[in-house]
């Protein structure tokens, strides 16, 4: 029977503006900072690095949301949930992202830190070197939650970004209630192994009380969630806790495991891997989408691993191509 709420996917993450920047590795070095990771800076590290980096181009991300504009762009209802401040970027983000369609309601602070920015630096090999600096995100708090909304969605989906900041912490642990409490589905995105090792606990605990519905992971992350050191033990031994465990492998491809079964898809083939930044919120929009037209699941895997590819092929984590039409011409 098909799906009388509003939305697909009502997603609570950060409400961050992306600053993106190539670098070669002589900046990587110099700064000391590690190819490909996420890390966390202040404000004052954030004036500092932004002047140190080259010509950039300044766009609405944010991983949550990425995956979220990804989904509109293939057809898909969708809402956010993120805070921003009453400023510059808190409107250019607010209005990318209501511009596609999707429902962005939150009202912005209007006293306290300036809307999150993403300092990226790409490196000729495509990997990007995420500085990222919170700001009004992390006061995402309980009283900004939309329970109306949160009900009125098939899927809650969830950053494991934001469960760093006490307060967004508190938000987002009671959004899995109301969602629960509505019957529907929540989905829960690792993020970084950061993330994992500072609340690994907090997310075995979840999956093991079953609060997860749907995991998304790549490699490095379900290796840091199972505390194992091969991929085939760390999948053993997370995937019977889960639902739905959806796992991505960069070239090797992607995995999911639902019921025991599991299925696998290949990555799609590309030329040139231009900017990695992206790719993982991206596999979610297109595989989450094809849960939404209730696909089989290597139909959702393809999806998800077009939707990279061509994030990839690109320089930003927003689709500049028709991603409905990609997944057309691979589906048929």
């Amino acid at each position: 029977m098909a799906s009388t709420a509003r939305f697909d996917v009502v997603a609570i993450g950060n409400a961050i503006v992306d600053v993106l920047a190539r670098a070669d590795d002589a900046l990587i070095e110099a700064e000391g900072l590690t190819k490909g990771s996420m890390r966390l800076i202040d404000a004052d590290e954030a004036e500092r690095l932004y002047a140190a980096m080259g010509p950039a181009i300044e766009m609405s991300g944010g991983s949550a949301a990425n995956t979220l504009a990804g989904m509109a762009a293939l057809g898909r209802r969708c809402g956010f949930i993120g805070q921003v401040a009453g400023d510059q970027l808190g409107q250019v983000f607010t209005h990318d992202l209501t511009s596609l369609g999707i429902a962005f309601d939150t009202p912005p602070l209007q006293d306290g830190a300036p809307t999150a920015r993403c300092l990226v630096l790409v490196t000729p090999d495509g990997q990007r070197t995420m500085n990222t600096f919170l700001g009004a995100s992390q006061d995402l708090g309980r009283e900004s939650l939309d329970a109306a909304l949160i009900a009125d969605a098939d899927i809650l989906y969830l950053e494991g970004y934001l469960w760093n900041a006490e307060a967004s912490r508190a938000a987002m642990a009671e959004a899995i209630g109301l969602a629960r409490a509505a019957g529907r589905r929540v989905a829960f995105t690792l993020s970084d192994t950061f993330v994992i090792a500072a609340h690994g606990a907090d997310f075995r605990r979840m999956i093991a009380a079953r609060e997860i519905d749907i995991l998304f992971a790549n490699e490095a992350e379900l290796l840091e969630l199972a505390q194992e050191g091969d991929f085939e033990t760390a999948l053993a031994r997370v995937a019977p806790d889960v639902p739905l465990l959806v796992v991505t492998r960069s070239e090797k491809g992607a995995v999911a495991v639902t019921g025991g079964t599991r299925t696998t898809v290949a990555a799609e083939p590309i030329d040139d891997v231009v900017d990695t930044t992206g790719a993982g919120d991206l596999f979610a929009a297109g595989f989450l989408a094809g849960l939404a037209e209730a696909r089989p699941m290597a139909d959702c895997l393809a999806m998800g691993a077009v939707c990279a590819r061509e994030i990839i092929a690109q320089v930003g984590p927003r689709a500049q191509t028709d991603l409905k039409a990609k997944v057309a011409a691979r589906l048929g």
